[in-house]
């Protein structure tokens, strides 16, 4: 199921839905189904690996290594 970004005609409302193939969505300040599909803004590519490197971190300095691989964990 993609998100999409919606802006609902009649009260200009925008939201984002995770919508299957064959709903109509309704709007949720107003519940009509006059909705304009919006492009999306992507996330930035490259910032997975700084949000993974600082949960390492964090998990390493409250002494817990649950977010690591087999690997990564230290030998004890």
């Amino acid at each position: 199921m993609p998100m999409f970004d919606f802006q609902c005609a009649p009260c200009g409302q925008t939201f984002e839905l995770l919508v299957r193939g064959g709903v109509v969505p309704c709007c949720p300040k107003c519940g009509q189904a006059t909705l304009v599909k919006q492009l999306a803004l992507t996330s930035a590519p490259g910032r997975s690996a700084g949000i993974i490197a600082g949960a390492r971190k964090q998990a390493a300095r409250e002494g817990h290594f649950s977010n690591y691989s087999a690997k990564e964990r230290p030998r004890s």
